[in-house]
């Protein structure tokens, strides 16, 4: 099976070019880079992604490490791409253009440009726009698949809430946060006591490293083997509340480069460098208070048909013959449904990205025509927008919040590591180009 699935790739990889009257000419204008289960990771994804990488570096004057080294990162991440898409696909998770292109013109927005001049910025940053479209398309799938798959393996407990919150109205450096930058060197699957040891001599030769002056960034994009290695190891401003505990109660009251670790966990041997401190920042964020009605499509139920009811509900509220709650209650599916779909307040950047969108695009008092979501088909109906001081909302919620963060890191290294263990993976070297 192995020797056929390489034998087809090799052959699909190879495109017939022009021909003439006397030769038939084969021209290579691309080539499997590695078979993932039922899909293929090109040589082009892998040229693309390691130059964007490479360009953003040297615009950034940020140092990465060897080319070789830096392949290596580029392709576990193609790799874990290429199987959360496939998940996407066989759990119906779609990004339709529409939403694509209110994801991108958020993030002009967030740069301050418009459309236009953020497809620009593109360009000049030396990538290909489309490319670069399909890549945001990539990783809203990637999110809403991870989200989906991780959160069913994390459970809180009351008690941890409760534990949580007291210890936050104790704290007296709550309002302290430590931006982190984190290499893990991994464990291999089922690792024996050899392993484990020379994962930490790797770990303590990272550490000589490092406290002799090296680059951080530059070490996690060639060492590390988290998901953010490619981002240098950022794991961006945490409070101690919004840690690890076993970070947090080695970072608390550490100043800034401080070094710690090897910090020994499940996936292998941490290291966590402080990068800079500060005051903790007051952050607002919008809630709004929404109700929905749900629909699922099954085998008997279509989308279309799912759809096509949802019209009919939302037809009858449009013209006043119906209540929002009482159709809920009657045909909504999910957990909701009994509370008439009300959701109550929430932070929107919480929901699935097609729930989200959809909400950003409503004025207070509408109704949103069906959509689908990775859940199925939804109307809603929004309610009520509001500003909240993030930084001091000590509720259950955002106590829940923290720890289900602290949680989902840890979780979805796991899952992905999982995932990639009961796959079919198989690399192909780089082959050396001929002049």
């Amino acid at each position: 099976m192995k020797n056929t699935f390489k034998t087809l790739a090799l052959v699909s990889s190879l495109i017939i070019g022009s021909v003439s009257q006397a030769y038939a000419k084969e021209e290579l204008l691309d080539r499997v880079a590695a078979i993932v289960n039922g899909g293929v990771v090109l040589e082009s994804e892998v040229t693309d992604l390691f130059n964007s990488i490479k360009l953003q570096a040297q615009k950034n004057n940020q140092d990465l490490p060897s080319d070789s080294a830096l392949r290596t990162q580029v392709m576990d991440k193609l790799i874990n791409d290429s199987l959360i898409t496939q998940l996407g696909e066989r759990m119906g998770v779609q990004v339709s253009d529409a939403q694509l292109d209110q994801t991108i013109a958020n993030m002009a927005k967030e740069n301050n440009l418009t459309l236009s001049q953020f497809r620009d910025s593109i360009i000049a940053d030396g990538l290909e726009y489309e490319k670069y479209r399909e890549s945001i398309r990539t990783e809203l799938i990637s999110g809403e698949v991870r989200r989906n798959s991780v959160r069913r393996r994390i459970f809180t407990s009351p008690q941890e809430v409760e534990n949580l919150l007291a210890v936050m109205k104790e704290q007296t450096n709550n309002d302290i946060e430590y931006h982190l930058g984190h290499i893990l060197i991994e464990f291999p699957t089922d690792p024996t006591q050899e392993d484990m040891t020379k994962a930490k001599t790797r770990a303590d030769k990272v550490i000589e490293l490092l406290n002799g002056g090296s680059d951080f960034n530059k070490i996690a994009i060639a060492s590390s083997g988290d998901a953010n290695a490619l981002k240098g190891g950022d794991l961006g401003w945490k409070n101690i509340n919004e840690m690890p505990t076993l970070f947090s109660e080695l970072i608390d009251g550490k100043e800034k480069d401080t070094i710690v670790g090897p910090i020994r966990t499940g996936l292998g041997f941490s290291i966590v460098k402080v990068l800079d401190i500060r005051g903790r920042q007051v952050v607002e964020v919008e809630e709004v208070k929404a109700s929905h009605i749900l629909i699922e499509p099954t085998i008997i139920l279509s989308d279309d048909k799912a759809k096509s009811i949802l019209q009919g509900l939302l037809d009858k509220l449009e013209a006043g013959e119906a209540e929002f709650a009482e159709l809920a209650k009657e045909y909504s599916d999910g957990p909701t449904a009994v509370k008439g779909g009300d959701l109550g307040w929430a932070d929107p950047t919480t929901y699935d990205s097609a729930f989200k969108d959809a909400l950003a695009s409503m004025k207070v008092g509408e109704y949103h025509k069906p959509f689908r979501s990775s859940f199925g088909w939804h109307i809603i109906q929004l309610n009520d927008r509001r500003m909240v001081d993030a930084t001091s909302q000590m509720n259950e919620n955002r106590a829940y919040q923290i720890l289900y963060n602290r949680k989902f890191g840890i979780e979805s290294a796991r899952w992905i590591k999982e995932t990639r263990d009961e796959a079919y993976i198989e690399i192909f070297e780089q082959e050396a180009s001929n002049d």
